[in-house]
């Protein structure tokens, strides 16, 4: 047995890291899909169907209401945060105050963040950008990717000499070679609550079920928590 899910990119290596326990428990596997929240949630629009979403609480909602989600089934998985990263070994930048983020990012030559249109964290930093006055100083440095991961990988494999990138925290402490230098400072944050919940045409009801319960549950908080997953 299979259970499908579609979920943001922050909830990705928590799924991984539970799918062989959720499989000890109930013998069925996990395939799981992740990527920018507004295209998964345009993508069950158009009719793509699957068993558990996992996205950003405003976008389940939107769903609930469609008719696309069971509201019982609603559950949190938790608040994750926007951070600064950079490539691991490079010297952390400041950026604890806008004034010092606006340094930093005028001096990076490269910035790399996801989708501006449709990911949550792309959306955000690009607003944070002209709010900072800095957006068309810095255009010819953007560098914009499907999502938070895949922006912190080409950041990891680029060849500038002072990248900077910002997206979740879950995406930036689940890419090899780059680290988290710090949440975005206050007054430009960004904490995204994400929920979990099950599809109204999925054939497969309590197995949806039982992996919200998984992924919720007090025992997993560690797994959440190292991921990146606020209390």
């Amino acid at each position: 047995m299979e259970i499908r899910l579609l979920g943001g990119g922050a909830a990705k290596d928590l799924v991984n890291l539970l799918s062989d326990r959720f499989e000890k428990i109930t013998g069925a596997t996990i395939r799981g899909e992740f990527g920018p929240v507004g295209g998964m949630r345009d993508r069950v629009r158009a009719g793509e169907e699957a068993d558990v979403l996992i996205l950003s609480r405003k976008l389940m909602a939107e769903l609930v209401e469609a008719g696309y989600l069971d509201g019982e089934s609603i559950t949190d998985v938790g608040p994750v945060a926007t951070g600064v990263a950079t490539r691991s070994g490079d010297t952390p930048p400041v950026c604890d105050t806008p004034d010092a983020l606006r340094r930093t990012l005028l001096d990076a030559d490269g910035i790399f963040f996801p989708d501006p249109e449709k990911a949550t964290a792309g959306i955000h930093f690009d607003e944070v950008l002209r709010r900072l006055g800095i957006r068309d100083a810095v255009d010819g440095r953007l560098s914009t990717h499907p999502g938070g991961q895949a922006a912190m990988q080409a950041m990891a494999a680029s060849d500038c000499a002072r990248p900077v990138g910002c997206t979740q925290v879950t995406e930036i402490l689940g890419t090899q070679g780059v680290s988290l230098v710090a949440p975005l400072p206050e007054g430009y944050d960004l904490t995204t609550i994400y929920t979990a919940g099950v599809m109204t045409s999925s054939a497969q009801q309590d197995h949806a079920r039982a992996l919200i319960d998984l992924i919720t549950a007090p025992e997993t908080r560690d797994l959440r928590d190292r991921v990146g997953f606020g209390p």
